[in-house]
């Protein structure tokens, strides 16, 4: 089932149309987060997220957006879905039918979905997972990279390009030739025990994950963490480098080119990160 503006439907019913602005323009938000045991992990820092996406789309927040309601909404769904005790949650909101590229209104909508997942916490995987640059489409250093809008083209041809050449995955640049993310989250770099991801400026997503990794570890004496723009040169240089979203939680690359990598920041950073999602 589906939760479409606090309506339950069936996955498959008609509930959005031809002239839905998401479809047409790509005029929509979304959130993808983890629910395990009725509990929203990093509930919180996934709501403000939206929040501050949506007044930058100039997109009306409704009266009754609250955290508390939108909360209850998706566990509704959760609940409804019959789902196993650990779930994918995506929540799009978009802007109401109506104009061109000029919307007649601001007003939004919302939808909610719901995938079951196996693991209640985050586990590392460290399978065999290659990378390779995607050069052929670059990320733009503004705001509107910063966003989780449904604008996901340059993902979706790195993607399939990842697939015909058999790479696990793809390294975006942007318009200066840094590194800026993975077709699928953000990016650390580990090298001399030091921790380096790009910066917002430079075009990367404002990841939840991202965020929780930097607060935690600056907390922490013994660690070192940077917001620093990141060289192609710089990849095969490093200790470790490692993919974070809220699904995954953390993913070790172990080959690019002809370099692999250790996991060994990577695994004392998630037992931190499942700590900090257990009480947040």
């Amino acid at each position: 089932m589906v939760n479409y503006n606090g309506k339950l439907a069936d996955k498959d019913a008609y509930y959005l149309n031809s002239r839905n602005r998401g479809f047409l323009y790509g005029d929509a938000l979304f959130e993808t987060l983890r629910v395990v045991n009725g509990k929203i992990i990093f509930w919180e820092e996934h709501y403000l997220r939206l929040m501050s996406s949506m007044r930058i789309l100039r997109m009306e927040i409704p009266m009754n957006f609250t955290m508390e309601y939108l909360e209850e909404e998706i566990l509704r769904l959760f609940t409804e879905e019959d789902t196993n005790k650990t779930a994918r949650i995506r929540i799009t909101v978009f802007r109401n039918d109506g104009g061109y590229y000029k919307p007649q209104s601001n007003d939004v909508s919302y939808l909610i979905s719901a995938e079951n997942l196996e693991d209640a916490f985050y586990i590392l995987n460290e399978g065999s997972y290659e990378v390779e640059l995607f050069k052929d489409f670059t990320v733009s250093k503004n705001m509107l990279s910063n966003l989780k809008t449904t604008n996901r083209i340059l993902n979706v041809v790195g993607s399939i390009y990842a697939n015909e050449n058999g790479y696990d995955n793809c390294l975006l640049l942007n318009d200066t030739k840094s590194v800026v993310e993975a077709l699928n989250g953000n990016i650390f770099l580990v090298k001399d025990k030091v921790l380096k991801t790009p910066p917002l400026e430079d075009g990367c997503l404002r990841g939840i994950i991202r965020k929780k990794i930097l607060d935690i570890l600056n907390k922490i004496d013994g660690y070192e963490c940077v917001e620093k723009s990141i060289s192609p040169f710089e990849l095969q240089q490093a200790d470790e480098i490692f993919i974070t979203n809220s699904i995954q939680g953390i993913r070790p690359i172990s080959k690019y080119r002809k370099k692999t990598y250790d996991t060994v920041m990577a695994k004392d950073i998630l037992g931190k990160l499942n700590a900090a999602a257990r009480f947040n």
